[in-house]
C-alpha cells in the first residue's frame, strides 16, 4: 500500500477515495437528518425538556459527519491545542448563530441548498489544507462556513412543526448539546491526529487524507445540488 518512501501508490489514494465515498454515499440519510424515532418526539415536545433537547443536539453532532469532516480538516495541522480551541470556536459561534436566528425567526432555507454549501465548504477546508485556495484568511472562513452549517440543521428543524410553548429554552438546551457533541467528536479527532502527526510519513499521508476530504465533500455537493434541481 505504501512506497518505500512512505507516499501512498495511485492505486491505494484510489482505494481510500471509492472507499471514503461509498461511506458518505451510504449514510447520507444522517448528514444534517433526524431520526425518525427523534422526529416524533421533537414534533410532539410542548414545554421545556432540557435533557432530551441536550441530548438529541449531542446526538445530531456526534452522528453528523458533514461536521465532523469538516472540523476534521480545520484541525487538520493546527498541532497547539490553544488554537484548536479559536477555530472551533468561531465555528460554534457561527452555527449557534444560525441555528437559532433560523428555527425562532422562521428563516427558511432549501436544505438542499445549504447541504450543498456545506459539501463545498468540506472540499475548499482540503483545497486549503493541500495550499490550492485561500480566498479569505482561515478563521473568516470557518466563521462563515459555521454560519451556513447552523441553517443546515434549522431548516430541518423548521419542518418537524415545532411547538412554540417552551421553543426558545429548547432551542438553546438543544445548541447546548451541539456543542457538547462538538466537543465530544473533536477529542478523538484531536488524539487521532496528534498520533498521525507524530508519524515519519505524516506529510504524504496528510496530502491523501486531504485528497479524500475533497472526494467526500465532491459527493456532497453533487447529491445535494441533484437533490436541488429535482426539487
Amino acid at each position: 500500500m505504501w512506497n518505500t518512501d512512505g507516499i501512498a501508490e495511485p492505486r491505494s489514494v484510489r482505494l481510500l477515495v471509492f472507499t471514503t465515498l461509498g461511506l458518505v454515499l451510504a449514510t447520507q440519510v444522517f448528514g444534517h437528518g433526524v431520526a425518525e424515532n427523534d422526529q416524533g418526539f421533537l414534533a410532539r415536545a410542548e414545554g421545556v425538556w432540557a435533557g432530551p433537547f441536550m441530548y438529541l443536539g449531542a446526538k445530531h453532532m456526534v452522528t453528523g459527519y458533514d461536521h465532523l469532516l469538516y472540523l476534521a480538516g480545520v484541525i487538520f495541522y493546527l498541532g497547539k491545542l490553544v488554537d484548536v480551541v479559536k477555530f472551533v470556536s468561531l465555528f460554534a459561534v457561527g452555527h449557534s448563530i444560525t441555528l437559532l436566528f433560523g428555527v425562532l425567526a422562521g428563516v427558511h432555507v432549501s436544505p438542499y441548498f445549504i447541504d450543498a454549501i456545506i459539501g463545498l465548504s468540506i472540499c475548499y477546508k482540503a483545497l486549503e489544507n493541500l495550499g490550492a485556495i485561500r480566498f479569505v484568511d482561515p478563521k473568516v472562513a470557518v466563521f462563515g462556513f459555521g454560519l451556513v452549517h447552523g441553517f443546515g440543521l434549522s431548516t430541518k428543524l423548521q419542518d418537524l412543526a415545532l411547538s412554540r410553548d417552551g421553543l426558545i429554552p429548547n432551542m438553546i438546551y438543544f445548541n447546548i448539546g451541539v456543542e457538547i457533541g462538538q466537543v465530544i467528536g473533536l477529542v478523538f479527532l484531536y488524539i487521532g491526529l496528534t498520533w498521525l502527526r507524530d508519524r515519519s510519513n505524516f506529510e504524504p499521508v496528510s496530502r491523501n487524507a486531504n485528497v479524500v476530504l475533497f472526494g467526500a465533500g465532491l459527493v456532497l455537493f453533487g447529491l445535494q445540488a441533484t437533490g436541488l434541481f429535482i426539487d
